[in-house]
């Protein structure tokens, strides 16, 4: 496990900001006099005037205020969900930001001014986290070879089709689909990891309200586009070393009403030993976030590589898509759960 430096921006009108934003100066610069006036008024008439916290708009302007919300939250978070923040439920603002706010912010920077000892940082200001040498995956093959080791058997590349429960509701065996054959398999604890929407569908006597809630649970799908290039457009104008003087953050949160892209990750910054040639090449990862069947979901690999470079160009990442030495597409369905529809009313 490599320890990194959490370095993770957002890119608004064509400037690196903080994520989350901070009080440096470089914020204020980058604002400019008059943004930073109307940033500050904002605020302060929502902290006068409370709206009340129906919905995750509503949550994220009593936090930031209007004038931040509308920069850097409101755009994103229809992108990334599919749906304005007026109809996503306001309990994942709390859940996902976890008390930061203005306030949250503004406590962080003077305790790190002062060096307060013990200070409590929340989750989303922390600056350093480990990260496996060769990617996330790793930790998966690690935790597989110490099952087999611990004379556990895995089987890869089999679809669950049902799960099978007792008459006390408990949970049995599952069976599954490998190389065409059904098979049962009995077991004394069944652990899924699947959608929920999956896993209850799977189940045998689901009551009728379980099963309709289950249903109708949403999710926004996912898809990746990695490009190879010899270097970014990019300028690192912090005083953070990385080799080739690239930018040094990990991702990227890609706030421009210009684009579909939502974020875009350096992998280069998160493992030297993810990238082949780490000198004279940077390796990128755009992240887009879809719906099963849409037309993003639709392209094909060449389709969405020209679609995701063209969106490079614009963000100037790149000059020009000549500059694309190689690319490479992955899909993964049910990515993201969503907190609308019948989740709520489940709730």
């Amino acid at each position: 496990m490599l320890k990194r430096h959490r370095v993770s921006r957002i890119l608004f009108n064509d400037k690196f900001y903080d994520y989350p934003v901070s009080l440096k100066p470089e914020t204020i610069k980058n604002f400019g006099f008059f943004t930073t006036v109307k940033v500050g008024f904002s605020y302060l008439g929502a902290a006068l005037h409370k709206r009340p916290e129906t919905n995750l708009e509503n949550f994220y302007i009593n936090c930031f205020g209007k004038e931040l919300y509308s920069m850097f939250f409101e755009y994103y978070t229809e992108n990334l969900w599919g749906r304005h923040p007026s109809e996503i439920d306001a309990s994942w603002g709390a859940q996902r930001t976890k008390g930061l706010s203005i306030v949250g912010i503004i406590k962080d920077f003077f305790g790190k001014l002062f060096k307060v000892k013990n200070r409590k940082v929340n989750t989303s200001l922390i600056e350093e986290f480990k990260y496996p040498k060769l990617g996330p995956g790793q930790l998966w093959e690690v935790t597989a070879d110490e099952v087999k080791k611990l004379g556990g058997h895995i089987i890869m590349e089999a679809a669950v089709k049902k799960l099978h429960k007792n008459s006390d509701n408990v949970l049995t065996g599952v069976t599954y689909i490998k190389d065409g054959q059904e098979v049962t398999l009995d077991g004394d604890c069944v652990i899924s990891s699947m959608p929920v929407k999956d896993l209850v569908a799977g189940m045998n006597d689901v009551p009728a309200e379980a099963a309709r809630i289950a249903a109708g649970l949403p999710y926004r799908d996912y898809m990746t586009l990695g490009v190879l290039v010899p270097k970014l457009k990019l300028k690192n104008k912090t005083t953070m070393k990385t080799v080739g003087n690239i930018v040094p953050d990990c991702w990227v949160y890609v706030q421009d009403r210009r684009v579909k892209m939502g974020r875009f990750q350096i992998y280069n910054n998160w493992s030297p030993y993810m990238v082949k040639d780490l000198g004279h090449t940077v390796w990128v990862g755009l992240e887009y976030f879809v719906s099963e069947g849409d037309k993003f979901w639709n392209m094909t690999e060449q389709q969405f590589s020209d679609f995701c470079v063209k969106e490079m160009v614009k963000l100037g990442l790149i000059d020009s898509a000549d500059e694309v030495i190689d690319t490479h597409m992955e899909k993964v369905k049910k990515a993201y759960p969503a907190y609308f529809d019948t989740y709520l009313r489940g709730c």
